[in-house]
C-alpha cells in the first residue's frame, strides 16, 4: 500500500485553554484534530495526576493534528500564541497516512 508523508503534532496544554487553541487552530486553516484528557504525567515541577479532582481546570489535555508538512508553519505559529504563556508542550513527529486526501 502507498503511504504519504505527513506531521502529527501533539499539543499537551491546561485544559482551561481548550477552547482558545482551538480558535486559534481553526483561525490557521486546521480543522482536523483530536482532543483527549490527560491523566496524569511528571515534568520539570514534578509528577502531577488527575486523582482526585472534581473539575477539569487543574487538568491538562492533548491535542493532536495530522496535517500535510505545507501546513505546519501556520499550525504552530497559532499553537504557539497560545502555548507561550501557559504551561504547555508541543512536539512534532514524521508520519505516514494512507489516504493524503483527507489531510
Amino acid at each position: 500500500m502507498k503511504t504519504h508523508a505527513a506531521k502529527r503534532v501533539e499539543i499537551t496544554i491546561e485544559a482551561p485553554m481548550e477552547r482558545r487553541l482551538r480558535a486559534a487552530l481553526e483561525g490557521a486553516g486546521i480543522t482536523g484534530y483530536t482532543v483527549m484528557p490527560v491523566q496524569g504525567g511528571s515534568g520539570r515541577s514534578g509528577s502531577w495526576s488527575r486523582e482526585g479532582q472534581v473539575g477539569s481546570a487543574g487538568g491538562m489535555i492533548a491535542v493532536i493534528c495530522i496535517i500535510r508538512p505545507s501546513r505546519l508553519d501556520p499550525l504552530l505559529e497559532a499553537a504557539f500564541a497560545v502555548v507561550e504563556d501557559h504551561i504547555g508542550v508541543i512536539s512534532v513527529t514524521d508520519c505516514d497516512v494512507l489516504r493524503a486526501e483527507r489531510f
